[in-house]
């Protein structure tokens, strides 16, 4: 997989959280910011006027209440703001990204590239520059989305594009699910180091995110699927995909 992946510099990335596990990223750029999936307004709009910052973007990564409900609210606050979303029928108006698109954010001077994932939703898209992924709900530390409308097949290629992209790119999943899927991976990988080293790692953290792509192609298994001792240890033939 060819892709232009574009270089944002001095911006600071932090969650925000929301609902019970949501994330919602804010990346800030001086005075300006931009939104990644924001499913609930109260705790953006609380940040963004706790440090004094102007909504300049949105991005969205599929159509989940849990990652758009906050929009519509947060469009009267902030009248002004651009929303970048994969086609589908919101009630907010929003400018649509499709697979392979470079989208310049004009009003903040940043870019990111758009990769289609579906999978975990028919619409979903990830966003992506030289060194972050937002990766909304295809991706998790350590897993990755239910299927809900996609196929595993398209998920598998969904998670392959992912592997294949800089090993140093930080990733920004949309939950927060870590241990719970360290756990989960344990059950059939319980010999592998780094996942072990993982767990030790984070086991007294709140916030386990972001991870790297270096990091999930040591420890999380549908990453590794391709892995002969995962393979093994699943019984999977390995020319099933």
């Amino acid at each position: 997989m060819h892709l232009t992946l574009p270089k944002n510099s001095n911006i600071s990335i932090s969650p925000i959280e929301s609902f019970s596990d949501n994330y919602i990223w804010l990346i800030e750029r001086g005075n300006d910011a931009i939104l990644i999936d924001p499913g609930d307004h109260k705790p953006a709009v609380k940040v963004l006027q706790e440090k004094k910052l102007n909504l300049k973007a949105i991005l969205v990564t599929h159509k989940h209440f849990d990652h758009i409900g906050g929009i519509s609210s947060l469009i009267d606050s902030y009248p002004s703001v651009e929303i970048y979303a994969p086609l589908n029928n919101y009630n907010f108006n929003f400018k649509q990204v499709k697979d392979g698109d470079l989208i310049n954010l004009s009003n903040i001077d940043l870019s990111f590239t758009v990769i289609k994932t579906p999978g975990h939703t028919l619409d979903h898209v990830v966003y992506i520059d030289q060194d972050h992924l937002f990766c909304g709900d295809t991706l998790f530390a350590c897993g990755c989305g239910r299927i809900f409308e996609g196929t595993y097949k398209q998920m598998y290629e969904s998670l392959t594009k992912i592997s294949s992209l800089p090993e140093n790119i930080k990733v920004y999943c949309a939950h927060e699910y870590t241990m719970d899927n360290i756990e989960f991976a344990l059950i059939e990988d319980k010999a592998n180091k780094a996942l072990l080293q993982r767990k030790e790692k984070l086991k007294n953290l709140k916030v386990t995110l972001p991870t790297t792509i270096k990091e999930e192609l040591e420890t999380n298994p549908f990453l590794r699927a391709r892995n002969e001792s995962v393979f093994k240890k699943l019984r999977i033939k390995k020319d099933a995909y």
